[in-house]
Parts: C-alpha cells; structure tokens; sequence
C-alpha cells in the first residue's frame, strides 16, 4: 500500500503505517493528522528519538501528563484525537512504528 503526495511515494503497510521510517517528513503527517495532533506527534518523536521505542498507552498518558500537564495527560483526551487508540494511531502518524503491545 502506498500514498502519494507533491510527486513522491510513501510505502505503508497494510494498517498505514510507515514501511521505511526514515520517509516520514512533515508532508506525510499532514496528509495524516490535523494541526491538534501536533503536540502528541512531536512528543512521541522526541520519545522515540530517545529510547528507540514507540511508548504503549499507559506509558504515553503518563509522560504527556507530566510534559503537557493533566488535561492533555489523560486518557478522554487522548481518545478524543486519536479514537482508534492513541498509541497506536499518533503512533502512525508520527511515522514510527507500531507500540509495543498494540494488536
């Protein structure tokens, strides 16, 4: 599977998710995410430029608490922008892979 955008293709897998990670660029999360996802997706590439894994739901809920404060740290929130799971679809798209744990 594949989109394409300003004349350059993007491999996915069959859940959308980025085949070769080193692709994703501000086009593609874009194409993908609206400007109220932003926060979300900037702290999970930071979190994975760090540890080199995508964070599970729990983990993620917790360290956005602690970096964005509790009204966007909260699991209601997080549901109302990413409503196919958090982890899991801001994971997508910030173009990294799917978190452990997600099925």
């Amino acid at each position: 599977m594949a989109f394409e955008l300003n004349g350059k293709t993007y491999e996915t897998d069959e859940e959308g998710y980025l085949a070769n990670l080193s692709q994703w660029d501000t086009d593609a999360a874009v194409y993908m995410a609206n400007e109220n996802h932003w926060q979300v997706i900037n702290f999970l590439r930071e979190y994975y430029d760090e540890y080199q894994i995508a964070p599970a739901v729990r983990v993620l809920t917790k360290a956005i608490g602690k970096k964005l404060g509790k009204d966007k740290g909260n699991s209601k929130y997080l549901y109302e922008l990413f409503p196919y799971g958090p982890a899991k679809q801001a994971c997508k798209y910030a173009g990294l892979p799917k978190p452990t744990g997600c099925v």
